[in-house]
């Protein structure tokens, strides 16, 4: 089932200076009904670049809305990050993220 309604957040890291690691949010997006970005590839153009990048999966919130999701009230799983890496602008990325309320997995996708 598509995860429609899903907040998701892109994190790019300045990796500049090695001794202070930071991330700078570049969107925010919430999934469609198919589960998928409303606008399409998420980094286009100029935007895509070569680099370390974060997404963050808000996945407590949108299972939240299912009560059978919440055996104890407390997500087991409530916010994903998936540390990825992009290293050539010209090539295709899809990372897609198969969750359940227990458990995620991923993969770079074609």
């Amino acid at each position: 089932i598509p995860a429609s309604g899903m907040r998701i957040e892109l994190y790019k890291y300045d990796t500049a200076d090695n001794n202070n690691i930071t991330k700078q949010l570049m969107k925010s997006f919430v999934t469609n009904s198919d589960g998928r970005l409303p606008s399409g590839p998420a980094l286009k153009g100029s935007e895509f670049a070569v680099g370390q990048y974060q997404w963050i999966f808000y996945v407590g919130d949108y299972f939240a809305r299912f009560s059978s999701s919440r055996i104890c009230g407390t997500p087991f799983l409530d916010v994903v990050r998936l540390d990825f890496g992009l290293d050539d602008p010209t090539d295709h990325y899809h990372v897609p993220l198969l969750c359940s309320p227990w458990s995620y997995s991923t993969y770079r996708g074609s």
